[in-house]
C-alpha cells in the first residue's frame, strides 16, 4: 500500500476538523499576515494626526500615574489627585520656562559682542593653514555675499528705460494676524488635545484597562499579566530615564557655570531634555555649549574644558549611572532598538523617535504574553533566540566546535563544571539522540561525534582535576551501547574527578556483554553504566547480571539519562540488579560521594551553624513567637502559601539552639508535640536548618533524587518528595527559620515563583516581629545589563 504523505493528505484517523494543514495553507496564512501588517502600517501612517497625540498622552499618563496612585492610596479622591499632579507639573514647567526665557533674553543681548572673537579665531585658523583652503574659500564667499547684500542699488539713467514694479494689494491687519496665528495655534491645539487625553487617561484608568482587557480577550490571566507588565515597565523606564537625564543635566549646568560658559542653566536643561531623543539628542545638545565656548573665549581653553566635560559626563552616564539605575535587563535587543527608532521615525517623524522605545516595549510585552504574537518576542527581545544547549548543538552541526567550546566555557564560568554537564551537556546529548534516527544525516552525526570529542578534550584541559589521576580510579563510568552513552559517561567521569573522586571511563563499543570479561576493573569500588535509551531495562539488567558474576565486589549504579519515571522509583534499581539509579550528573556526583564516603554523606545532612547563631537565637526568643505569639496569623499564612503554590502543605519553622519548632502549619502534622500542641524535632534532623545556615532559599525538586535528603528523617516522617524553604530574615540579618512548601509529588519552581515565596516569607517576618522584613529571599541580584545601544528598558 502506498504510504500517505502526512503533509498533503489528512489523517483518516483524526477527528473531524483535525486535518493537517498543507503547504498551500501555510502560504495563504503568510500572505494574509503580510497584508494585515501592511494595512496596520498604512493606518498608523495615515492616522498619525490622531494617533500621535494619543500616544504622547498615554506616555505622559504612564509617567504620572504612579504619583496619582500614591496620592489616591493616601485617601485623596482620584479626581483631586489627578488635578493636583497636573497642576504641579504645569507649575514646574511654567516656572522652568520663565527661568529659561530669562536666560535666552540675557544671552541674546550678549551675542553681538562675540562677533569680534569669532572673526579673530577664524582669521587665526585661516592664517594657520598653508595656501588657499576650503575654510578660506568659504570665508571669501561669505564676505562677497555680505557686500552684495549691503550694496546700494544704482539709480537708472534718466533717459533710459524705467523699471516697473508691480505692487500688490496690501493685506489687511486681520489677514496678517491670521497668517501668524495659524502656525502658532496648531501646536497649541495639539497640546490641548494631549492635555485632555492625559487627564482622561489618569482619571479613567480602571475603565481603560477593562476595555483593553476586553479587546485582548482570550486568557484573562495572560491579558492581565501583559497589561501589568507593560504599565510597570514603561512607567519604570520613564522614571529611570528622567533620573538619568537629571543626573546628566545638573552636572552639565554646574560644570558649564564653573567653566564660565554663558547660559549654563539653559544648556544643562537643553541637554537633559534632548536626551529623551535616542541617539541624536545628546549630539545636538552638545553643539550649543561648544559653539558658545568657541565664541566667548579668545583662547581655546574654554572649548577644550567644555568638550572634556561633555565626554566625561557621557562616559559616566552610559557606563555607571544607567546600569545602576536601569538594573537587570534592557528587554530590547540592540537591533530592535535601532530598527524601532527608524520605523517610528519614518511613520511619525521626530516625535516617533521619542516614542519608539515605549511603543516597542508594548509590542514586546504583547509578544511575550499572547501565543499568537510570540514572534514579536523573538524579533524584539534581548534574550537569546536559542537556549544554550541548542546553540552548542547547532554549532556542532555546523562543524564549528571552536564556537561551541567558547559557549561552553562561558556557561561554565557563569555556573560550574558540574552544573554545565548536568544542565547543558546532557541536554545537548538529548538533542543529538532525538535527531539520530530522524532529521540527522550521516555527515551531521559524524560532525556531532567529532565535535563532542573535541569539546570534552578541551574542557578536560581547561578544567583539570587537581590532585586526582595518579591513583587508580575508584569509579569507572561505562557507556551502555551507543556512542552517545559513552560521551555521557565521559562527562560524568570528568565531573567526578573535578569533585575529587578518582574516576575513569571506557570508550564506546567496549562494554557489550561479550566484552565484560575483557574489562579491567580491579581496584574500582563503583561502576556506573550510562544509558540514553528511553527503554534501557533489558540491556541494563543483562549487563548488570554479567558484571555481578564477573566482579561480585563492585557496586553498580545505573545512570539513566532519558529513562521513563517508573525506572526511577524507589526500589526499581533492585529489579535491574543495580545498587542505585541516578538521573542527572549532579545526583550521580552526590550519590558517589555518599557511597564512597558514608561519614561525609551523613555530615552533609547536618547544616553548619551560622556565625551569628547566638544573636539569631536571642532575636528568636525576644520575638515571643515560641510562646505562641501570632499563631493563628502564622497558620493562616501557611495555609495561604499551600493554596497559592498548590502543594500538599506548608509549614513555618523556627529554630533555636537545639530544636525546630513548627510555629505555623496548613494542616496537622505528625511528630513530637509540646504541651501547647507545637510540633518539634531535633535541630540536627531539620531540613530548614540548611536554610538557616546559608540564609538563602533552598529548593529540592525531588528528594529521592538528592542523596542528602533521600532518607532524611524529616522527609521520611512527612513522606515528601518536594521541599522549598525561604529564610525568615529580619532587618538585622538574623534568620529565625523558614517558610517551607512540601508535597508528596516532585515540583519545580520558576524564578517568579521563588520571588513570590520570598515575598510571603517577608510577610511572615513582619507578623513575627511587627517590623518590615529585609530583602525578600529568592530575588535575584541585579546582573549587568545586556550589551545594547541607545535607551535601556528595565524589567
Amino acid at each position: 500500500m502506498r504510504k500517505r504523505d502526512p503533509l498533503l493528505a489528512p489523517d483518516p484517523g483524526a477527528r473531524d476538523g483535525e486535518a493537517l494543514l498543507s503547504p498551500q495553507t501555510d502560504i495563504v496564512r503568510l500572505a494574509a499576515a503580510f497584508i494585515v501588517a501592511a494595512v496596520l502600517v498604512a493606518a498608523l501612517y495615515l492616522g498619525r494626526d490622531v494617533l500621535l497625540p494619543l500616544a504622547v498622552a498615554f506616555l505622559i499618563g504612564f509617567a504620572l500615574n504612579p504619583f496619582v496612585s500614591w496620592l489616591a492610596r493616601r485617601g485623596l479622591p482620584r479626581l483631586l489627585a489627578v488635578i493636583l499632579v497636573m497642576v504641579t507639573v504645569f507649575a514646574f514647567i511654567a516656572g522652568l520656562g520663565v527661568l529659561l526665557a530669562t536666560q535666552v533674553r540675557a544671552l541674546s543681548t550678549e551675542l553681538p559682542t562675540y562677533q569680534t572673537t569669532i572673526r579673530e579665531k577664524l582669521s587665526d585658523l585661516r592664517a594657520g593653514m598653508k595656501g588657499p583652503g576650503m575654510l578660506e574659500g568659504a570665508l571669501e564667499t561669505v564676505d562677497a555675499v555680505q557686500k552684495e547684500m549691503l550694496a546700494e542699488p544704482e539709480e537708472p539713467a534718466a533717459d533710459g528705460p524705467q523699471r516697473v514694479e508691480i505692487v500688490g494689494v496690501a493685506k489687511s491687519p486681520f489677514e496678517t494676524a491670521f497668517e501668524w496665528l495659524v502656525p502658532m495655534l496648531e501646536p497649541l491645539a495639539t497640546a490641548g488635545i494631549v492635555f485632555v487625553f492625559v487627564f482622561l487617561a489618569l482619571l479613567d484608568r480602571s475603565d481603560l484597562r477593562d476595555r483593553l482587557l476586553r479587546l485582548l480577550g482570550g486568557n484573562l490571566h495572560r491579558s492581565t499579566t501583559a497589561i501589568e507588565e507593560a504599565g510597570t515597565r514603561i512607567s519604570k523606564y520613564l522614571l529611570m530615564q528622567l533620573l538619568v537625564n537629571l543626573t546628566y543635566a545638573v552636572p552639565m549646568a554646574l560644570g558649564l557655570w564653573l567653566i564660565g560658559v554663558p547660559g549654563a542653566l539653559l544648556w544643562g536643561t537643553v541637554a537633559g531634555v534632548m536626551r529623551f531623543i535616542p541617539y541624536i539628542g545628546p549630539m545636538i545638545s552638545a553643539v550649543f555649549p561648544i559653539a558658545l565656548a568657541f565664541a566667548v573665549d579668545p583662547g581655546w581653553s574654554m572649548v577644550l574644558l567644555t568638550v572634556g566635560l561633555i565626554v566625561a559626563l557621557e562616559l559616566a552616564s552610559n557606563n555607571v549611572v544607567e546600569p545602576m539605575l536601569y538594573g537587570t535587563s534592557t528587554g530590547l535587543s540592540a537591533m530592535s532598538l535601532i530598527a524601532a527608532a527608524t520605523f517610528w521615525t519614518l511613520l511619525w517623524g521626530p516625535v516617533g523617535l521619542v516614542l519608539s522605545t515605549p511603543l516597542t516595549v508594548c509590542l514586546l510585552v504583547i509578544g511575550r504574553n499572547l501565543p499568537q504574537l510570540q514572534f514579536l518576542d523573538t524579533l524584539l527581545g534581548s534574550s537569546p533566540a536559542l537556549d544554550v544547549p541548542t546553540r552548542i548543538y547547532q554549532r556542532l552541526l555546523a562543524d564549528d566546535p571552536e564556537e561551541a567550546i567558547d559557549i561552553a566555557i562561558d556557561e561554565i564560568e557563569a555556573s560550574s563544571l558540574v552544573g554545565f554537564y548536568n544542565d547543558t551537556g546532557m541536554a545537548v546529548l538529548r538533542l543529538a539522540g532525538a535527531d539520530h534516527g530522524g532529521n540527522s544525516t550521516a555527515e551531521h552525526r559524524l560532525r556531532v561525534a567529532n565535535g563532542m570529542d573535541e569539546l570534552l578534550d578541551d574542557l578536560r584541559e581547561e578544567y583539570p582535576a587537581d590532585g586526582v589521576g595518579k591513583e587508580s580510579p575508584r569509579v569507572v563510568c561505562l557507556g551502555g551501547k551507543w556512542h552517545i552513552d559513552a560521551v555521557a559517561a565521559e562527562m560524568l567521569a570528568h565531573a567526578l574527578a573535578h569533585e575529587g573522586i578518582p574516576a575513569d571511563f571506557h570508550a564506546a563499543g567496549g562494554v557489550s556483554t561479550r566484552h565484560v570479561a575483557k574489562l579491567e576493573l580491579e581496584g574500582a569500588d563503583v561502576v556506573c553504566l550510562s544509558y540514553f535509551s528511553p527503554a534501557p531495562a533489558a540491556a541494563a539488567r543483562q549487563l548488570c547480571r554479567r558484571l555481578r558474576h564477573r566482579f561480585p565486589h563492585l557496586r553498580i549504579v545505573l545512570a539513566l539519562w532519558n529513562s521513563p519515571p517508573d525506572l526511577l522509583k524507589d526500589g526499581a534499581h533492585r529489579d535491574l540488579g543495580a545498587d542505585a539509579v541516578v538521573a542527572s550528573v549532579d545526583e550521580a556526583v552526590r550519590r558517589m560521594q555518599h557511597m564512597l564516603s558514608p561519614d561525609e554523606g551523613l555530615a552533609a545532612r547536618t547544616a553548619t551553624e551560622p556565625e551569628n547563631d547566638p544573636g539569631r537565637i536571642d532575636a528568636l526568643h525576644a520575638s515571643g513567637v515560641l510562646a505562641g505569639h501570632a499563631r493563628e496569623d502564622l497558620d493562616a499564612l501557611a495555609k495561604r502559601a499551600a493554596d497559592v503554590f498548590d502543594v500538599g502543605f506548608a509549614v513555618i519553622s523556627a529554630i533555636d539552639a537545639e530544636r525546630e519548632f513548627i510555629i505555623g502549619q496548613s494542616k496537622d502534622l505528625p511528630g513530637m508535640t509540646t504541651a501547647d500542641g507545637t510540633v518539634v524535632m531535633p535541630r540536627k534532623q531539620a531540613v530548614c536548618d540548611h536554610v538557616v545556615a546559608s540564609g538563602e532559599m533552598l529548593v529540592v525538586p525531588d528528594t529521592e533524587r538528592d542523596p542528602r535528603f533521600a532518607d532524611h528523617p524529616a522527609i521520611t516522617l512527612w513522606s515528601t518528595r518536594f521541599y522549598a524553604g525561604a529564610p525568615l530574615k529580619t532587618p538585622d540579618g538574623h534568620v529565625l527559620g523558614a517558610l517551607c512548601l512540601l508535597d508528596t509529588r516532585p515540583h519545580a519552581l520558576s524564578e517568579r515563583e521563588k520571588e513570590l515565596l520570598g515575598m510571603l516569607a517577608a510577610d511572615v517576618v513582619s507578623v513575627i516581629t511587627g517590623e518590615e522584613a529585609g530583602e525578600p529571599a529568592g530575588r535575584e541580584a541585579a546582573s549587568s545589563p545586556s550589551a545594547t545601544v541607545g535607551q535601556k528598558v528595565p524589567e
